[in-house]
């Protein structure tokens, strides 16, 4: 059972990060100071690592043992 929350837990963890670190990398603008380039990222990373976080538990609960 352990194993089926961690594999939902472990594919809503992945859709959120591609998802949300799209929308993060797109928020950021760029601009060209002396001839070098700089990114100025405006991304509310909160839900990226909200997403990797849950990937994570999701990872531990797929990959754990059930100890006897």
């Amino acid at each position: 059972m352990m194993k089926l929350v961690g594999a939902v837990l472990l594919v809503i963890g992945m859709i959120g990060l591609v998802v949300f670190g799209i929308q993060a990398f797109n928020d950021s603008e760029s601009f060209s100071v002396l001839g070098a380039e700089v990114a100025v990222s405006k991304a509310n990373w909160t839900p990226v690592i909200v997403s990797a976080l849950v990937l994570l538990v999701g990872f531990v609960l797929t990959v754990s043992r059930k100890k006897a």
